[in-house]
């Protein structure tokens, strides 16, 4: 237990530019094909193009925040509620058969273990930039 613990620790500060330039290019990736975004986005949610774009910003801002020591831990706490708002999403496209028009063949019809698998995927993340909310031992990483 104490060599995983150490194993994180070593972990943390290499991992955290990782993160936010994942949802970086995820925020990027919303303005790039929002059609495709918009699709998943359930349908008792108004306005999705919208959602999609907000959605987007969210994780360019938040994403960037987290690599700033000033705002990492707000950001943090910010994505852990954004990957907890697109939560439903995750939801439906795996209990609708979504098939994602307009998005590459690998991405259309995604299986349905691969729409599973990322609802268990999402705690994992959340966890992520939960560990960043809280602050550093030496209050420097």
């Amino acid at each position: 237990m104490t060599d995983t613990l150490a194993l994180l620790k070593r972990l943390k500060r290499p991992l955290l530019p990782v993160m936010g330039l994942i949802y970086v290019a995820a925020g990027v990736m919303h303005f790039v094909s929002p059609k495709a975004f918009a699709q998943i986005v359930p349908p008792s949610l108004p306005r999705p193009l919208a959602l999609v774009y907000l959605s987007g910003v969210a994780e360019i801002v938040l994403g960037i925040g987290v690599l700033i020591p000033r705002t990492r831990r707000h950001s943090a706490w910010g994505l852990v509620l954004l990957l907890l708002a697109v939560f439903p999403a995750n939801v439906y496209m795996a209990t609708s058969d979504v098939v994602i028009k307009g998005a590459p063949e690998w991405l259309r019809n995604p299986s349905d273990a691969a729409t599973w698998a990322r609802l268990p995927l999402q705690a994992v993340l959340i966890l992520w930039a939960w560990w960043y909310t809280q602050p550093p031992a030496d209050e420097s990483a």
